[in-house]
């Protein structure tokens, strides 16, 4: 697939997926806190699924933006990668 056009992301999308990524990096250092202070097992589980939810809200923009423009854009060249490359994406971020 030929290079996509800049700017990939919008203001407002990177600004949303960034903030979700600071979310999830201080619920991991959270994470590692409550291992090293012996947290109980809930609590610790309560925090994995936080920064798993975060990390899968930035999979979910960081796809659409992908349909929206970037195969948009290569379809629109009739780049035939980009089917092999959508149905790529489509399976790995829909488990």
């Amino acid at each position: 697939m030929k290079p996509t056009a800049l700017p990939i992301y919008s203001q407002e999308r990177k600004a949303n997926a960034i903030r979700r990524l600071k979310a999830a990096e201080g619920q991991l250092r959270g994470v590692q806190e409550m291992l090293e202070a012996q947290r109980p097992c809930l609590e610790v589980l309560t925090q994995l699924a936080a920064a798993q939810s975060a990390l899968r809200q930035v999979n979910r923009i960081v796809l659409r933006n992908y349909l929206e423009n970037c195969a948009t854009q290569a379809i629109g060249r009739s780049d035939a990668k980009v089917y092999d490359e959508l149905m790529d994406a489509i399976f790995k971020f829909s488990q």
